[in-house]
């Protein structure tokens, strides 16, 4: 069974950092295409970054290149995303993803970030 388990969430001010953790099944892990979407309010779900946990180079949306950091740890079998500099317009709910071919994509529960001072 494909798991995937957010944390690390939480308000933060402007110009502040988090990390995010994704806890994956290792199964999925090894497997998978692992990636970040976000959705704010209102908006539609969009991809923050995604990287091939098999080895490849990651990729981010534009308005996130320079600030945010997605990375994997097979020890642990963890996605992590490291968020800096952050924004009000970065506020929304996190939710980790894993494409594994053939299966399909799983999501995660999400975790929410509010950046606001």
């Amino acid at each position: 069974q494909v798991q995937l388990v957010e944390s690390g969430g939480g308000l933060v001010e402007p110009g502040g950092s988090l990390r995010l953790s994704c806890a994956a099944s290792e199964f999925t892990f090894r497997r998978a295409v692992m990636s970040w979407y976000r959705q704010a309010p209102g908006k539609e779900r969009e991809l923050v970054a995604s990287i091939p946990i098999a080895g490849g180079s990651p990729n981010y949306q534009d308005s996130v290149k320079g600030r945010f950091t997605i990375s994997g740890d097979n020890t642990n079998n963890t996605l992590y995303l490291q968020m800096n500099s952050l924004k009000p317009e970065d506020t929304a709910v996190y939710l980790c993803s894993a494409l594994i071919l053939p299966g399909g994509r799983y999501w995660g529960q999400g975790t929410q970030v509010t950046v606001s001072s």
